[in-house]
């Protein structure tokens, strides 16, 4: 039996109403749970990338992979493997208690993470980073009194000069 692990497929699609529904719908039908999903318009405005982070086996990303490729609109698909740059952001609010304040701001130094909104009762913190180092934040944070968090998911892209487009395979 093959290890579940997760990985970060990226995906070029036409950038077009109705596309991103139909590239979610394939999860859905198919019974896949997504971990993260982000989309934005790439360098080129006629395209969209999607970075999907799922976790399964081996056989599960052959799936998926094949499915994302037949898909009309999907220019590209590509599982990105593990030495490529990840990234996510995470704001973060917490309650601004006067004697943690010092503990606080030593671990957004310490995380390189930035204070975005200060009032009496909380601030809100952004952090970007590897997700590992998002989580490793939280944990961090979450003795001082959480109030509220998003995370936008992972965006990720492959070293070097060379684009998913250029390559050969859908």
């Amino acid at each position: 039996m093959e290890k579940i692990n997760q990985f970060v497929i990226a995906v070029y699609v036409e950038n077009k109403f109705g596309v991103l529904t139909r590239v979610t719908s394939m999860f859905t039908r198919r019974g896949f749970n997504i971990d993260a999903l982000t989309v934005g318009e790439t360098e080129s405005p006629e395209y969209s990338r999607i970075t999907i982070s799922i976790s399964g086996d081996g056989y599960a990303r052959e799936q998926l992979i094949n499915q994302l490729r037949k898909l009309i609109n999907v220019k590209k698909v590509e599982v990105l493997d593990s030495d490529c740059i990840k990234r996510e952001l995470m704001l973060i609010k917490v309650k601004n208690d006067r004697d943690l304040r010092a503990d606080i701001s030593f671990a957004c130094d310490a995380y390189r993470a930035k204070v975005v909104d200060y009032t009496a009762e909380g601030m809100c913190i952004e952090v970007t980073g590897d997700p590992s180092k998002i989580d490793a934040f939280i944990q961090i944070m979450k003795p001082y009194g959480i109030i509220e968090m998003c995370r936008t998911g992972i965006v990720a892209l492959e070293r070097g000069a060379s684009t998913l487009l250029e390559k050969n395979t859908k």
